[in-house]
């Protein structure tokens, strides 16, 4: 009898700390919100009967599959980042299909990895953002890769008409992604210097070319070209073990660098940065004043809406925010002097911002540094 009762007398209490654990658990998760996910969409171009390009043995598609499921292993080891692959294995997707994957997904980024081919012994990666081609070379890639579309059914509806094989159709293609085109140029440029500098690429660049692929998706999105399988040296590169996970890597490494220049919460805040003091006017005035010009310095790019207050920026004052399409952007500095905004770029590098870069503005438009600097001085 005893020990009847002992057993009931353990097994009540047992019931009664997991019933407390629960009820604590429960209050921490509802002081603690969930951290939001960065979302990362890989795409594997080809695949199925669609083998991409074939060269001297090297199949695209496999090694396509094979660079992004690295990728996406690696990523996956963060633990506030999602992965979505729109294949995982030999089989055939849409282009417009592996686009709505992104979009279902509500993706923060868009990645889509290929490899080049050329009748010459051309070599080098380049990396697409979305955008109208800018010579003969960008219009025939996007008409390569486009040339998909034949072995989807009712492809004339699903793209409105559109013909890879005519010059035409690219011309009617704009800028559809317009308000991400910061970004994926910013990703692009990212996955260039690191397959130029880590691994020893021909860079051929960050270029704009008709991508139905990107076309049609509503994030910050790049297309890979990670070398010429047409070139004996560089195809044998890219069908290796170790230049597979050399190209992941600096993958991998682009989007780290991205997400950390985009999410404000991983730079830090005031407590463990001392305030910098900035470069202040002297009573002489700069002579590089352009006019009707406002040179800022970017320091980051967030959907995240947060107070531009020193202890939110390393103790840097003068912050702006602007709204930009579903981005805020935060700014430092407002002037029409040139030098001055260098000043205020190195203040903000040294203060822990190594991504920020000036912009320049005419009124309220946007415009190229570049362009800037071809205006009027006083």
């Amino acid at each position: 009898m005893n020990r009847y009762f002992n057993m009931k007398t353990n097994l009540f209490t047992v019931l009664i700390f997991l019933f407390t654990t629960s009820l604590i658990n429960a209050a921490i998760c509802e002081t603690d919100p969930p951290v939001s996910q960065f979302v990362v969409v890989l795409d594997a171009g080809h695949g199925g009967q669609d083998p991409g390009n074939t060269w001297n043995g090297f199949i695209e598609k496999n090694i396509a599959l094979n660079i992004v499921m690295q990728v996406g292993a690696e990523l996956e080891k963060l633990p506030d980042v999602k992965v979505i692959y729109t294949r995982k294995s030999d089989v055939f997707v849409t282009l417009a299909g592996r686009a709505n994957i992104a979009n279902k997904a509500k993706a923060d980024l868009f990645i889509s990895v290929h490899m080049n081919g050329h009748t010459s012994q051309a070599q080098g990666t380049e990396t697409f953002v979305l955008g109208l081609h800018r010579n003969e070379d960008n219009l025939e890639v996007a008409m390569r890769e486009n040339q998909v579309i034949f072995l989807e059914e009712d492809y004339e509806v699903t793209y409105d008409g559109f013909d890879p094989n005519s010059p035409e159709s690219y011309i009617g293609l704009t800028l559809m992604q317009e308000e991400y085109l910061e970004q994926s140029i910013m990703l692009a440029d990212f996955i260039q210097k690191n397959f130029t500098n880590i691994n020893k690429r021909v860079d051929r660049g960050v270029k704009q070319a008709g991508f139905l692929v990107l076309r049609q998706t509503y994030m910050p999105s790049v297309l890979v070209e990670a070398g010429f399988l047409s070139n004996k040296s560089e195809g044998a590169y890219l069908n290796s073990s170790s230049g597979q996970a050399a190209i992941s890597q600096s993958i991998v490494k682009a989007v780290k660098d991205y997400k950390n220049f985009i999410n404000l919460e991983l730079l830090g805040s005031l407590s463990a940065n001392p305030p910098v003091e900035l470069t202040t006017e002297t009573e002489e005035q700069p002579v590089d004043i352009y006019e009707g010009i406002t040179f800022k310095v970017q320091l980051a790019a967030t959907g995240k809406k947060i107070e531009p207050a020193p202890n939110n920026f390393k103790g840097l004052r003068e912050i702006t925010r602007n709204k930009e399409g579903k981005l805020f952007k935060y700014y430092l500095g407002n002037t029409s002097s040139y030098s001055q905004i260098k000043d205020l770029h190195e203040t903000a590098r040294r203060s822990g911002y190594p991504d920020s870069y000036i912009v320049a503005f005419r009124g309220n438009e946007k415009i190229s540094v570049n362009d800037a600097l071809k205006t009027k001085t006083k």
